[in-house]
């Protein structure tokens, strides 16, 4: 499956909204989309995965590099997510404690 990636900025805050699958094949895309928002001077980014069904070592390490990167700057990067399967593998990973992790949209704006 692809990942399809959106962007949106809004009062300082930028938003990728996922959607498809974060694996080995489709990582490359998201760093290069949080890299180009991180690089542009967006430095609280928040990633929504609710449309995400699948995410791998990978696509985690993605996530943990660009968090690094915005807290170079600064920054942070919250992520929008209620799909158990994906909070699975943060728990396991020990990520949900690394990531602010919201069910609400609204309340990970509140950066």
């Amino acid at each position: 499956m692809e990942l399809d990636i959106r962007s949106e900025r809004s009062d300082g805050i930028c938003v990728l909204s996922l959607e498809g699958e974060v694996d080995v094949y489709t990582a490359p895309r998201l760093k290069e989309a949080l890299v180009q928002q991180l690089e542009s001077g967006c430095t609280y980014v928040l990633v929504d995965l609710e449309g995400v069904g699948f995410i791998d070592s990978s696509g985690l390490g993605v996530l943990v590099g660009g968090l690094r990167r915005a807290k170079e700057k600064g920054g942070s990067i919250r992520l929008v997510c209620t799909r158990d399967s994906i909070l699975k593998v943060f728990r396991i990973t020990g990520l949900d404690k690394v990531f602010p992790i919201f069910a609400d949209p609204a309340e990970a704006r509140q950066f």
